[in-house]
C-alpha cells in the first residue's frame, strides 16, 4: 500500500470540489447581503484630513467641547417682516434645530414700517425676501438633521430655498442612492451588448456578468470591515471593479474553449485552462493591484479608503474567477455549446497594416507634444473642498444657492475656537474681526451679554453654543465663496488676527480652512502616489519580462495617454476636482498598462516563436491584440462615461469622465505608439536583457573585490 500523499494541485481541487465551492460562494453572498446595510457612507471630506493639520485639530476640539452641529442657510421669498419672523420662530421650534440667526436679534421688526431702518437689515431682509442662518443640534449628516431639513422644506414649501453643508449632504446622499442603481443597470446593459458582439456564445455574457456580480457583492459586503466608507468609494468601486476585472473571466473561458477545440475532454480542458489562467491572470492583475494599492499611502485618508476597496475588489474578482467560474462553466457547458455562434469581430490585418504605416507620424506627434502636454496637465485649475462636490451644477442645492447669492450675496461661515480666558480679550478680537471689509457679521457670546448681566443669566442653549468652561467659539460670516483665492486670503487674515490675541490653543474651522488644508495635503499626495505607482508597475513588469528596457517602453504609451487626458481640461478652460486628478492617474495606469503588456508579449512571441521579422511581427501583434484591447478598453470607456453622464455629483462625474477618456486614449496610444517603440528596441527583445544586466553587475562587483584585495596585499 502506497501511503505517499499526492501533491496538492489547485486545478484538480477546484474541479473535484466544484459543487462545494458553489455552496461556499452562495453562503458568502448571503453573508455579504446581510452586512451591506451596516456599511456606513460618509459624505464629509474633512473627515479624511490627517490629524496634524490645524483645521482637523480645531474640528476635533470643537466636537469635544461644543459638538459638531450642522449648518444651513434659508431664504424665504414673498414674505413681509412679520411673516418672516413667524417663519423664523417656527423653524427654530422644529426638533433638531438649535438656533436660527436673523435680524430680529438686534432690530425690532414688529413696529411700524415707518420706524424700521431697512438699510440696517438688508443683509437679512429686502425685496420681500428674508435670509437666515440655521444651526442644527446634530451633525450635517445626522438622521435628526435630515428629519429637521425635511420639516423645514415642508414648512416653507416652494417659497423657501435651503443651502449649506447639511442640505448639501442630504442632497448628495439622495442623489447617490438614486443614481448608483441606475449607473449599474446601464453599465450592465452596455457591457452585455459589448460582450454579445465580442464573444462566440450567447451565454458567455451571462456567465461573465454572473461571476462579476458575485465578486462585486462580496466586495461590497466585506466593506463592513472598514466600518465607514466614503461616498466616492461607494459609487465608483463597483463600476470600476466590473470594468477592470472582466478580462480575467474572458481569459479563462477563452483558454478553456481553445483547449476543447484541440480535442481535450471537458474536465481536462478546464484543468489546463485553470493552470494557464492562474499564472497569466495573477501576473496581469498585479499591475492593477499596484496601481490601486498605492492610494492607501495618501495622507488624505480618502485614498486609503478608496485604494483598499479597489484592491479588495480585484482580489474578490480573482478569487471568484479562479474558484467559482470553473464550477459555473461545468454547470453551463451544455448551454455554452448550444448557443455558440461565429465571431462578429472582423479580421484586423488591413487595419493593423494601416496603423503600422502611420507609426512614424504617431511617434513624431508624441515626441513633439509630450513636454507641452506634461506642462499643461500640471497647470490645471482645481477644486478641493466639499462645496465642489455636494453643491455642484445640476443639483437643487446649487440652484438654491444661485438664487440666494443673487439676492443677498454670499455668506461663508467660519468659526474661531479660542481659550475662554477673558471676555475683554474676546471682545477686542470680535471688534477687530467685525472691522474687516469682507466680514458680514461676527457672533460671539460677549456681544450678547448686556453690560452688568452675568453670563449665568443667559439661556443655556445660547451659552453652550458659544462658551464652555475651557473654550469660546465665534461664528463669522464672510462675503466670500467657500473655495476661492479671496476666501483663502480672508481665512489666512482671520487666523492671523485670532493668533494675535490667542497665540496658543486657538483654531479656525469651517469649509474654507478645511479646504485649504485639503489642498495642502492632497497636493503633496499627488507626487507621492504618482511616484509609487510608477515604481510599483515598473518593478512588476521588470520581474515579469526579466528586462529593464521593456517596463520603460510598456509604460511610455500609458503615461503619454495620462498626460494627454489630464491636459484636456487645461486647454478647455475647465476646473476639475483634484481628488479625481490624483486617483485617475493610478487607475488609468493600473487598469490600462495591461494593454501594453499584452501587446509586448505578443510581439515577443511573434519574433521568438513565430520567427517573423520586426515589420511582420508588429502587424501580427496588432492583429492579435486589437480584439482583446478593444473589448477591455470599450468596457472601461463606457463605464467611465456612464458615471460622467448620469451622476450629478461633480467628483464622481469628473472621475468617470477622466477614466472614460483616459481608457480610449490609452487604447489608441498602445495600438498606435507601442509597435513603433517595440521595433526600435527590437534588439533588446531577442535575448534575456535582465540576465545580461545582472551578469554585468556581478562582474563589476567581482572586479571591485579583486581591486580591494590587491590594495590590501600591496599595503601589507
Amino acid at each position: 500500500m502506497n501511503n505517499k500523499k499526492e501533491k496538492f494541485y489547485l486545478p484538480d481541487f477546484i474541479i473535484k470540489h466544484s459543487r462545494a465551492i458553489e455552496k461556499v460562494f452562495f453562503l458568502l453572498c448571503l453573508i455579504s447581503l446581510f452586512f451591506m446595510p451596516f456599511v456606513k457612507v460618509n459624505y464629509d471630506l474633512t473627515e479624511y484630513l490627517p490629524s496634524f493639520v490645524q483645521s482637523k485639530q480645531g474640528l476635533d476640539l470643537m466636537e469635544k467641547e461644543f459638538g459638531y452641529p450642522g449648518t444651513g442657510r434659508l431664504m424665504i421669498r414673498d414674505v413681509d417682516l412679520y411673516e418672516a419672523k413667524r417663519t423664523k420662530d417656527a423653524v427654530e421650534a422644529i426638533p433638531g434645530v438649535d438656533m436660527v440667526m436673523w435680524c430680529d436679534s438686534t432690530n425690532d421688526v414688529y413696529g411700524s414700517s415707518d420706524f424700521i431702518d431697512y438699510d440696517a437689515i438688508d443683509e437679512y431682509y429686502k425685496d420681500n425676501c428674508a435670509v437666515m442662518d440655521i444651526t442644527f443640534e446634530y451633525g450635517d449628516s445626522d438622521e435628526h438633521t435630515v428629519e429637521a431639513i425635511n420639516a423645514i422644506n415642508e414648512l416653507v414649501g416652494d417659497h423657501g430655498y435651503l443651502v449649506g453643508m447639511a442640505a448639501q449632504n442630504k442632497s448628495l446622499e439622495e442623489n447617490v442612492r438614486r443614481e448608483l442603481s441606475m449607473i449599474m443597470v446601464i453599465a450592465v446593459i452596455m457591457i452585455f451588448i459589448i460582450l454579445m458582439l465580442t464573444t462566440t456564445s450567447w451565454m458567455e455574457p451571462v456567465l461573465f456578468l454572473s461571476v462579476m456580480g458575485v465578486a462585486i457583492l462580496l466586495n461590497k459586503g466585506s466593506n463592513v470591515m472598514l466600518g465607514t466608507i466614503s461616498f466616492l468609494t461607494d459609487n465608483v468601486v463597483a463600476v470600476l471593479q466590473l470594468a477592470v476585472s472582466m478580462d480575467y473571466s474572458i481569459f479563462l473561458l477563452h483558454a478553456y474553449t481553445r483547449y476543447k477545440d484541440q480535442g481535450m475532454e471537458q474536465k481536462a480542458a478546464l484543468t489546463a485552462a485553470i493552470d494557464e489562467a492562474i499564472n497569466s491572470i495573477l501576473a496581469s492583475s498585479l499591475t492593477t493591484i499596484v496601481g490601486f494599492v498605492v492610494l492607501v499611502f495618501m495622507k488624505f485618508r480618502i485614498g486609503f479608503d478608496l485604494g483598499l476597496a479597489l484592491t479588495k475588489g480585484i482580489v474578490c474578482s480573482l478569487a471568484t474567477v479562479l474558484l467559482l467560474m470553473p464550477a459555473l462553466i461545468l454547470r453551463m457547458s451544455a448551454l455554452l455549446d448550444k448557443t455558440a455562434h461565429r465571431s462578429f469581430f472582423p479580421n484586423f490585418t488591413k487595419f493593423s497594416k494601416l496603423i503600422y504605416r502611420g507609426r512614424k507620424l504617431i511617434l513624431l506627434f508624441a515626441i513633439v507634444t509630450v513636454i507641452p502636454l506634461y506642462t499643461a496637465q500640471s497647470m490645471n485649475s482645481f477644486l478641493f473642498g466639499n462645496a465642489s462636490v455636494g453643491a455642484s451644477e445640476g443639483t437643487q442645492v446649487y440652484e438654491n444657492d444661485l438664487k440666494i447669492i443673487e439676492k443677498f450675496g454670499r455668506s461663508n461661515m467660519m468659526m474661531a475656537i479660542v481659550p475662554n480666558t477673558s471676555n475683554v480679550t474676546e471682545k477686542a478680537l470680535c471688534d477687530e474681526l467685525e472691522d474687516l471689509p469682507y466680514m458680514k457679521s461676527v457672533d460671539s457670546l460677549v456681544d450678547k451679554i448686556p453690560e452688568g448681566v452675568p453670563e449665568d443669566f443667559l439661556p443655556s442653549n445660547l451659552t453652550e453654543l458659544l462658551h464652555t468652561d475651557n473654550y469660546a467659539r465665534m461664528l463669522m460670516f464672510t462675503r466670500t465663496k467657500e473655495e476661492s483665492e479671496a476666501a483663502f486670503n480672508a481665512a489666512d487674515e482671520v487666523l492671523s488676527i485670532v493668533k494675535k490675541y490667542y497665540p496658543e490653543d486657538s483654531y479656525l474651522v469651517g469649509g474654507t480652512p478645511a479646504t485649504q488644508d485639503i489642498k495642502t495635503v492632497i497636493t503633496k499626495d499627488y507626487k507621492l502616489v504618482n511616484a509609487l505607482s510608477l515604481i510599483g508597475v515598473f518593478v512588476v513588469v521588470m520581474i515579469s519580462f526579466h528586462s529593464l528596457a521593456i517596463p520603460i517602453v510598456v509604460m511610455i504609451p500609458i503615461e503619454f495617454a495620462i498626460f494627454l487626458n489630464m491636459a484636456v481640461p487645461y486647454f478647455a478652460g475647465d476646473e476639475i476636482n483634484y481628488i479625481g486628478y490624483i486617483i485617475v492617474g493610478c487607475i488609468q495606469l493600473g487598469a490600462t498598462v495591461d494593454y501594453s503588456i499584452l501587446t509586448t508579449s505578443n510581439y515577443i512571441e511573434a519574433r521568438n516563436k513565430e520567427k517573423l521579422d520586426p515589420q511582420k511581427a508588429a502587424i501580427w501583434t496588432l492583429n492579435r491584440s486589437i480584439p482583446a484591447i478593444l473589448t477591455s478598453g470599450s468596457i472601461l470607456t463606457i463605464c467611465g462615461y456612464i458615471l460622467y453622464y448620469i451622476s450629478t455629483i461633480s467628483a464622481i462625474g469628473e472621475l468617470g469622465h477622466l477614466i472614460g477618456r483616459g481608457a480610449w486614449m490609452s487604447v489608441l496610444l498602445v495600438l498606435g505608439l507601442l509597435p513603433a517603440l517595440l521595433v526600435l528596441i527590437d534588439p533588446l527583445l531577442r535575448e534575456n536583457e535582465m540576465e545580461r544586466f545582472l551578469k554585468y553587475l556581478k562582474k563589476r562587483r567581482e572586479e571591485r573585490i579583486n581591486k580591494l584585495k590587491n590594495l590590501i596585499v600591496r599595503n601589507d
